[in-house]
């Protein structure tokens, strides 16, 4: 006859050796899914398949040549904060992009005293460089008649022409300056800040082969 206390006890036990298993079996799957163990170094991986080099599949066919190296053109864009000024470098060129807004009043091709220091420090990049060729290229938004983006541009890129030539002071260096009015915006013309970005007067000039 098995007395309440034994009976409890049995039960006990089994519950004892029931959670046991159970806690094994858990142990036993998370060994299986150790995240420490990088795919396909876990023992079962297999070997990478082996590359013959001689396999014909791998030649180019006869007479075919592979192309000559190139260098790709890599472009770096710097944008300060306000977006009034931005630069771009690749491989060949060196660019400044000045909005119209941070030289000039509006509809106007009279630089401001701000203006001339934002040139002066293109200028000592130009000489940095030691280019003699210098674009200056104006740009504007496309409100107003496209005649007269023509003329403002041109004008504008003007009077930056005429600081950047007075600050190099250099006989070597040639410029060749174009308004292009309305055309090639950047951004977007329906909004204000995409016509702001367009109104701008471009430098750019060689880079270095140092």
């Amino acid at each position: 006859m098995i007395t309440a206390s034994r009976l409890s006890l049995a039960v006990c036990t089994v519950t004892v050796l029931l959670a046991g298993s159970l806690h094994g079996a858990t142990a036993a799957r998370a060994d299986e899914s150790d995240p420490s163990v990088p795919p396909g170094t876990e023992a079962t991986a297999s070997a990478p398949v082996e590359v013959d080099p001689n396999d014909p599949d791998l030649k180019l066919p006869e007479g075919a040549t592979l192309a000559s190296a190139k260098v790709l053109d890599i472009k770096s864009v710097v944008e300060d904060q306000s977006g009034d000024e931005r630069r771009e470098d690749t491989n060949a060129d060196v660019k400044f992009a000045l909005q119209a807004e941070v030289l000039f009043g509006k509809d106007s091709a009279k630089l401001s005293a701000e203006a001339r220091a934002r040139i002066a420090s293109i200028a000592e990049e130009i000489k940095n460089q030691r280019a003699t060729q210098v674009r200056v290229f104006g740009f504007t938004d496309n409100l107003g008649s496209s005649a007269h983006g023509d003329v403002l541009s041109k004008q504008r890129a003007n009077a930056v022409q005429a600081v950047l030539d007075q600050d190099l002071n250099d006989a070597n260096v040639t410029f060749e300056v174009r308004g292009y009015g309305e055309q090639y915006p950047i951004a977007d013309n329906s909004t204000e800040a995409g016509r702001k970005k367009n109104r701008r007067v471009e430098v750019s000039f060689p880079r270095s082969a140092n």
